[in-house]
């Protein structure tokens, strides 16, 4: 019985070293968009820190000193150090900046599900996860037939997924219906 314990307890803390994982690895590469949430903080700087912002339509930030600060396309840590180069340039001496992702964009999932609509993304969606969170599918949708319109596709163009799939945020989903 302890060795099952014990077997669980090892399991257990190898999931959540792997989802902590996933998260670390999407916060490095992950690109900053129009609707995130992210706090910028300043290391001794109460003026300078902000605990929550939500990025403009353009995705930019109005930041003191340094004016509407472009956040779009960028990682946490390119406008981290975007922000640390700009408070260097005559306002402070060794500025530490730091910029995390708080929330999210939203994605979207429509077509024949329950319920269509903008969902709050968290690391490690796929395609799976998000038809669950839309109430599961209906009973004309498709299994094969799913597309997704990546926020980062200049093109907007639709392309094929599978249910395993994973998801970004801004990424909209859609399930088509089957006629038979």
């Amino acid at each position: 019985m302890a060795v099952i314990r014990l077997l669980g307890l090892v399991l257990l803390l190898a999931s959540s070293t792997l989802a902590s994982a996933q998260s670390t690895e999407l916060a490095e590469r992950y690109r900053l968009g129009s609707g995130d949430v992210i706090s910028i903080s300043v290391f001794g700087e109460e003026d300078l820190s902000f605990e929550r912002i939500r990025l403009s339509d353009a995705a930019t930030v109005p930041y003191p000193f340094l004016g509407e600060v472009r956040a779009k396309g960028r990682t946490p840590s390119e406008l981290q150090e975007l922000i640390t180069t700009g408070l260097k340039n005559g306002y402070l001496v060794n500025p530490r900046v730091t910029v995390n992702v708080l929330e999210y964009r939203q994605f979207y999932v429509n077509g024949a599900v329950e319920s269509p609509g903008g969902y709050s993304f968290q690391p490690g969606m796929t395609v799976r996860k998000a038809i669950a969170l839309a109430g599961g599918k209906t009973d004309r949708a498709s299994n094969t037939k799913m597309f997704v319109n990546r926020d980062s596709d200049a093109e907007g163009e639709e392309r094929p997924v599978s249910i395993d799939d994973r998801l970004q945020p801004g990424d909209i989903l859609t399930i088509e219906e089957s006629f038979f």
